[in-house]
């Protein structure tokens, strides 16, 4: 499933990058059986190399996104905006990782981008809904115009209002 994984992500306007130690034939013959720009090809590369290949990127103001699976990924996977690594790969890849694909199936690559921006756009509501009342609720019980007792009662409505928001995080499924 890693081509529609691939045709998922530059659907979403993201970029995908080889970064391989592999040789030339071994990572052109793979971009070209995904599709994958042959400009962002990079082969028989070290770790190093990997790591200011990611500099160059974000210097470029790129979020970085970066999947391995080996102690040579491990500075590669520090680097990255965001990490992940596969949950039969090293230890230190692991541990270098933000995040661990225990089914080693690289299209839950897709399940986590989907799971974080439900989980990103849940705290912004939270954030507004909290703020909310304190821009509101509180100076109208300091100037008096609403009583103490009601702004308490806001407030506890708030903190039940931000929890069952977040509760709602438990409904959704991601695919394995």
């Amino acid at each position: 499933n890693v081509k529609e994984l691939i045709y998922n992500l530059t659907k979403n306007k993201i970029d995908v990058y080889i970064l391989t130690g592999d040789n030339k034939d071994v990572a052109i013959s793979l971009a070209k059986e995904l599709d994958i720009n042959l400009d962002n090809v990079f082969y028989e590369i070290k770790p190093e190399d990997k790591l200011s290949i990611i500099e160059k990127l974000q210097n470029q103001n790129k979020n970085v996104a970066f999947v391995g699976d080996g102690i040579n990924d491990a500075l590669a996977l520090n680097k990255s905006d965001l990490s992940i690594s596969m949950g039969s790969g090293s230890d230190i890849a692991m541990n270098s990782s933000d995040i661990t694909l225990s089914n080693n199936k690289l299209d839950s690559i897709s399940s986590a981008i989907s799971l974080s921006k439900k989980v990103y756009r849940n705290i912004i509501e939270n954030f507004i809904w909290a703020f909310s009342y304190n821009i509101i609720a509180i100076p109208l019980a300091f100037v008096g115009i609403l009583s103490p007792m009601i702004a308490g009662a806001c407030m506890a409505f708030s903190n039940i209002t931000v929890v069952l928001n977040a509760l709602r995080l438990y409904k959704v499924r991601i695919s394995d």
